[in-house]
């Protein structure tokens, strides 16, 4: 049962970093999403885009724990972390 918790937790901690990411762009940027992501990620600012789609995850974790879901924003927390590794891999390679 809880690693079914800590697992929903995660989907939802990255479903929230792709919904950030992809509201950013939309906000931000004059043109479609695809070309902003491409635009980005020539220019070396997808990290910068995970990072700012990442916010929302705070609002994930701080949801989960005021409702006393610890193990789902555990969940949230790994999705972070992830999130927080591949923009490291992006900015080394």
């Amino acid at each position: 049962m809880i690693k079914k918790e800590i697992a929903t937790g995660f989907a939802v901690g990255l479903i929230a970093n792709v919904f950030g990411a992809v509201l950013y762009l939309l906000i931000f940027s004059d043109y479609g999403l695809e070309d902003s992501l491409m635009i980005a990620r020539e220019q070396g600012h997808l990290g910068s885009v995970i990072a700012l789609g990442a916010l929302l995850n705070m609002a994930a974790f701080f949801g989960f724990l005021k409702l006393k879901r610890d193990h789902r924003a555990k969940g949230v927390l790994i999705a972070t972390l992830l999130s927080a590794f591949v923009i490291l891999l992006l900015k080394i390679f």
